[in-house]
């Protein structure tokens, strides 16, 4: 039976019911109808379902399953294939564990590196968070399970977040903000899509008519349902009116009695509960379990888990081809390396299968392992400490492992630093004393400061790598995989660096997006600023050189062609990044941004053609004056590289296509007097007979007024004793003369 037919027969209470979670983390049934409920769980990078109890910060233990890399370390892979391969991983347990909508993936920008939350989080440019967003939401939906984009929009911190106001100007919230979320329901339309607890702009997310309907459903014609962030929801009434259809966990009669009351005073009218309960049937009919749950295979999704890892697993420092250390000797140090930290805190924590720490899986490749510290102290611990300096003094080459107590970061709170605890910073400058072969692998799952970067000949990170954490760093380590993770997001010198620095959590109820549209990258990159290691940044054991750039302007987008090498001695990937600066737009813009990536694999001097098709709808920015998204003709430089700031090839586009429909603008009364001497070829026979090609002449020969007169507008030029009446008849007659050029 259709939903409108569903619909048509329940009472106003079972309507309301439909559109209110069940039992925390299901839908309503209908069993007459044969619509069962729903079950939403937990797990942007593992199944979070709950056995007994319920709760959405990860207080009660879930069933056993795979612990999954986090998305921090996913994205940076930059691999479209992996993070499908990803998503139908997780779709496949989640159907085997008869879960129908997966909640995630997490695609909010990292605006700072405090945000709690990162670790959740994709990347700070979200043209990439889109396009592998997609990839992860088409993978886990091709296993019939349904995925919930979050957090709709702008929660990019976590304090206070159930009540602060994210403020932020038209353009950057399109540009920037909306943009990955636009990108995933454009190609994907993916079940849901999750409000956030915050308010945008002083108005509550799940009570935003603009954001839920005119956006998302209107604009971007979103056809899935859209539900609540748990217990994001201030006013049901208000929420069903913006155009939110599901409350989760919901209040049960609370809620009924709520939008009862709010039908009667007429705030609300059956209509728009209807329209909710349609859609909430609708994804129940095509969610709903129909099969019995399939058994899945552990062992062979640990093995997925540390073949992911492997893809993603950034080398940040190599000095001296210090790794792979296949053929030397070593000794590792430090508690994580005994007990790592493989996944995050909070509503994302997943009871894991099989976890194996770095110790198990180097026990037959390294000489000795010293605790060093303890994880959870911030003090050193003499003992340990002595301990592992006497094993330093006699090594060749140490591995230490660094990295956050999993209480720095977490659902629900904002990190207070981006320093590594006193006790793991003193132990490395003690172990530097004694021996400068230092290999560091980090365990974090997010942004960590590094003044001690010059004490590491390695750095090696690994974000949080899931339950095979250690098969996979030894995997890296020993050379049996050659990195290709590249940053998804920048790493500062220093926190005041950071473009949101003066204004991230500032205050208790606005968060002030004063930096606009330079996040990340944008801020460093056009600013100039030096950076630890930039976005985009990852080395390979390998060396790859870029040759042969070929680009084509065709009339609705650029083909742009150039020849990888790898020219090292193993066999490896990277990731060539194709950037675009606009240079012809009257506006501020980065000096650039990301429009394209592949990863490519080579074997040792292969040579392969990247393609890359940019469309011009992507070099579009949102004119918040018109309220459209606007394309200007013009220049564009191309850089294409290894990293935002490590480019190998570039060149300069001009995107002037007889072939395009390019309507020239008019003049007026306001346009400035230098605007017509740039345009003067297409004004010529207007600027003679006015003899206004004359007074610009005579103004060119005097170098000290030229400025002046150049940056006044047409009206004003009456201060030089022109006429306005022949000013506004120069205006008519070059108007005229342009529309005919234009026609022609």
């Amino acid at each position: 039976m259709k939903p409108k037919e569903i619909i048509s027969n329940l009472s106003i209470d079972d309507k309301i019911k439909i559109i209110t979670g069940h039992h925390f983390w299901y839908t309503h049934p209908l069993k007459e109808y044969d619509l069962e409920s729903l079950l939403l769980t937990d797990g942007p990078s593992g199944i979070r379902k709950q056995s007994e109890g319920a709760d959405a910060l990860g207080l009660n233990k879930s069933i056993e399953t795979i612990a999954f890399p986090g998305l921090a370390l996913v994205t940076s892979s930059f691999n479209k294939k992996l993070l499908n391969r990803y998503g139908t991983l997780l779709g496949s347990i989640a159907k085997s564990e008869r879960v129908n909508i997966l909640l995630g993936p997490g695609v909010n920008i990292k605006r700072h590196p405090l945000g709690g939350r990162n670790f959740e989080y994709m990347s700070e440019d979200p043209f990439l968070t889109g396009i592998l967003a997609f990839e992860y939401v088409k993978g886990v939906e091709s296993q019939g399970v349904g995925t919930s984009v979050k957090h709709f929009v702008a929660n990019n911190r976590e304090n206070q977040r159930f009540s602060n106001s994210s403020n932020i100007d038209m353009r950057t919230l399109r540009e920037i903000y909306l943009k990955p979320f636009e990108m995933i329901v454009k190609r994907s339309m993916p079940a849901t899509v999750m409000t956030s607890y915050n308010l945008l702009n002083h108005v509550y997310v799940s009570e935003n008519r603009w954001l839920l309907t005119d956006i998302l459903r209107n604009e971007w014609n979103y056809q899935g349902l859209i539900l609540s962030d748990w217990a994001a929801i201030k006013d049901r009434a208000k929420a069903l009116k913006a155009g939110l259809d599901l409350e989760m966990p919901g209040k049960d009669s609370y809620t009924i009695n709520e939008l009862k009351v709010a039908l009667h005073n007429g705030d609300i009218n059956e209509e728009m509960l209807n329209k909710s309960a349609e859609r909430v049937i609708d994804t129940i009919q095509r969610y709903q379990s129909e099969q019995e749950p399939e058994l899945y295979d552990k062992d062979a999704f640990h093995e997925a888990v540390k073949d992911i890892a492997n893809d993603s697993t950034i080398l940040l420092k190599n000095n001296h081809q210090t790794l792979p250390l296949a053929s030397k000797t070593f000794s590792v140090i430090g508690d994580l390396a005994e007990h790592p930290r493989f996944q995050a805190g909070g509503s994302s924590k997943v009871n894991p299968y099989h976890v194996v720490s770095a110790v198990e899986a180097l026990e037959n490749d390294m000489n000795a392992f010293a605790r060093g510290y303890e994880i959870n102290e911030e003090d050193s611990n003499n003992e340990l400490v002595e301990e592992a300096v006497e094993l330093a003094k006699k090594e060749k080459n140490i591995v230490l492992f660094l990295g956050y107590p999993e209480h720095y970061e977490g659902e629900g709170y904002d990190k207070t630093t981006l320093n590594l605890p006193d006790n793991q910073v003193q132990l490395l400058n003690e172990l530097y004393k004694v021996n400068k072969n230092i290999v560091v692998v980090l365990q974090n799952g997010a942004v960590i400061l590094m003044p001690w970067e010059d004490k590491a000949q390695s750095i090696v990170e690994t974000y949080l790598p899931g339950e095979a954490v250690g098969e996979s760093i030894r995997d890296i380590l020993l050379g049996t995989v050659n990195p290709s993770g590249k940053l998804a997001e920048s790493i500062p010198k220093r926190i005041e660096d950071i473009p949101s620095y003066y204004s991230f959590n500032k205050s208790k109820s606005e968060e002030n997006y004063l930096e606009g549209l330079f996040v990340g990258y944008r801020h460093y990159d056009t600013k100039r600023i030096d950076v630890q290691f930039p976005f985009g940044h990852g080395l390979s054991y390998s060396n790859f050189e870029y040759s042969n750039l070929n680009i084509d302007v065709n009339t609705t987008h650029l083909d742009i062609q150039f020849d990888v090498t790898n020219t090292g001695q193993y066999d490896g990937a990277t990731v060539p990044q194709i950037y675009v600066g606009n240079q012809t737009s009257d506006i501020e813009m980065p000096t650039k941004e990301l429009k394209a990536f592949e990863k490519v694999y080579l074997e040792r001097n292969q040579t392969t053609t990247v393609k890359v098709t940019i469309p011009f709808d992507d070099l579009r920015w949102f004119n918040a004056q018109t309220n459209l998204w606007q394309f200007d003709h013009g220049l564009y430089e191309l850089f294409i590289g290894e990293s935002v700031s490590d480019i190998r090839l570039n060149s300069t586009v001009n995107i002037i296509n007889e072939q395009l429909d390019i309507q020239q603008p008019l003049i007026n009364e306001d346009t400035y007097l230098y605007e017509v001497i740039e345009r003067k070829d297409e004004m010529s026979h207007a600027l003679e007979k006015y003899e206004f090609d004359k007074m610009i002449s005579n103004i060119n020969e005097d170098k000290s007024l030229a400025p002046l007169f150049k940056n006044m507008p047409l009206r004003s030029l009456i201060m030089v004793n022109l006429d306005i009446n022949k000013i506004y008849c120069f205006i008519e007659e070059a108007n005229k003369e342009i529309t005919q050029t234009t026609d022609k």
